[in-house]
């Protein structure tokens, strides 16, 4: 019998006391206040898995610096020197895009493998499957915390101005964590019935990024996006925020509109993932 939060029902069968769990309806059926019961749980499995990311590593978290770093140089040299993008050959404005983009990546790629890499544990033990997803975006958090020292270097090294915008940037992160969470929680719950999406997801991510203004922007004179499609950017979840973060760090305006749409598809991403996922989860340990 598949066993799932909810109200008690106490009753007599055969002699024998029998405990039988309801769902419940509304919100209070998506468990959300279980989530706070099990909190510790929570920092556990997230403090486990930023043990694990590094272990038996020569360099441990030097990696959080080393990959973005890497990323920094490939595509200075690439396409701001070599092929003459004139927005690229500012490391400034290329890491302020690359981070906020490989944290949500990494997040994605994360939750959506965290059912299936803890399959045993939900075949054996029961608390809220939630927790899993959420859980797995605290080692990529580690690394963005490790990965901002490089941008905030390279702010220091270009002597860019530090002004009051910079004050945006804990929001920013928090939508960040939002959309990945929304994304990756929906994934998740396909990935335990549909195996393919573990190859499907990667690439996905792939096109996602070339779809977001990492290496682009729409902004100011030096826009590489035509105005006829500034739609793609609003109704990407990332694709406002990165713009906000990248003007935040650059002291330029702001385009709030297009935060204030990728703000909402983010927030109506995490709804939607999980609702999916808590009336998915009751089958989990049964397919994974």
């Amino acid at each position: 019998m598949s066993v799932f939060s909810g109200k008690n029902n106490l009753g007599m069968v055969s002699g024998k006391r029998l405990t039988v769990l309801e769902a419940k309806g509304g919100l209070s059926g998506l468990g959300l206040g279980e989530l706070w019961q099990y909190r510790d749980l929570l920092w556990m499995m997230a403090s486990r898995d930023v043990r694990v990311r590094y272990k038996q590593s020569i360099l441990g978290g030097l990696w959080a610096l080393i990959v973005p770093v890497a990323q920094l140089i490939v595509f200075t040299l690439v396409f701001g020197r070599m092929l003459g993008v004139a927005n690229l050959s500012d490391p400034v404005f290329l890491y302020a895009g690359l981070l906020p983009w490989t944290f949500f990546a990494s997040s994605v790629n994360a939750s959506t493998q965290s059912l299936v890499a803890n399959a045993g544990i939900l075949q054996k033990v029961y608390f809220p499957r939630l927790i899993v997803p959420l859980s797995s975006v605290g080692a990529p958090l580690v690394d963005y915390g490790l990965a901002f020292l490089v941008l905030v270097a390279l702010m220091i090294w270009s002597a860019s101005v530090i002004s009051l915008s910079l004050l945006m940037l804990p929001l920013l992160v928090l939508m960040t964590i939002v959309a990945a969470l929304g994304v990756g929680v929906l994934l998740a719950s396909l990935t335990v019935r549909y195996r393919d999406f573990r190859h499907l997801v990667p690439f996905m991510v792939q096109v996602w990024f070339f779809l977001t203004p990492v290496l682009w922007t729409t902004q100011g004179s030096g826009r590489d996006l035509d105005w006829r499609w500034i739609w793609a950017v609003r109704i990407n979840p990332m694709g406002g925020t990165i713009q906000a973060f990248r003007s935040s760090v650059l002291d330029q305006p702001i385009d709030w509109v297009s935060l204030g749409y990728s703000g909402t598809i983010a927030v109506l991403c995490l709804i939607f993932g999980v609702v999916i996922f808590k009336r998915s989860e009751r089958s989990f340990a049964d397919i994974i």
